[in-house]
């Protein structure tokens, strides 16, 4: 007879352990349901201020970082959310996200940190060179490929996301690159 008791008395202990389990599991579903929405939530901003529909596969820390730079005034040497140039700009989310050290100047960037490639074959977070007015056949302008023909850069008016189809950067179009 005592036995008998002991077995249902760890019977009910594992009914409770089981049941305690179930309700940290679901528990935990939960909270996990809420992170991904805010994810879902700030990626969709970060998206739409981007003009890009961001997915799954995407280069979520990427998209994410590019978004905080967006309106940020452009200065000649800076690479601060104060004031940043297009090849501080390349630099720093560089460092942040894939923790690589670029050059400081858009032409060593082109020069010493990028096996170049076509417009075709860009993948999110190469970089995009162009030739300026004032550059020549040289490289003078540096950006971050996003997707969509989407890139990234700090020109005259701070921080913005323009389209690489657009005819004012078709004409000074010099080259992509992944970084080395």
């Amino acid at each position: 007879m005592e036995w008998v008791f002991c077995f249902f008395i760890v019977k009910a202990i594992f009914r409770v352990i089981a049941f305690l389990l179930l309700l940290v599991t679901f528990h935990s579903c939960g909270t996990q349901k809420n992170l991904s929405n805010t994810n879902f939530q700030v990626l969709t901003y970060a998206g739409s201020a981007l003009g890009i529909r961001i997915e799954e596969h995407d280069n979520h820390a990427l998209f994410l970082e590019a978004a905080t730079w967006l309106g940020t005034p452009y200065l000649v040497g800076g690479a601060t959310r104060s004031g940043v140039d297009c090849s501080g700009l390349t630099m720093t989310i560089y460092a942040r996200i894939y923790n690589k050290q670029l050059h400081r100047r858009s032409v060593e960037q082109y020069e010493k940190d990028a096996q170049l490639k076509g417009r075709r074959q860009l993948q999110q977070g190469d970089l995009v060179f162009f030739r300026t007015a004032n550059s020549g056949e040289q490289c003078g302008h540096v950006g971050i490929f996003l997707k969509d023909d989407k890139f990234i850069h700090a020109g005259s008016r701070g921080v913005v996301v323009e389209s690489l189809e657009s005819s004012y950067w078709q004409q000074f179009w010099l080259a992509g690159g992944c970084v080395r």
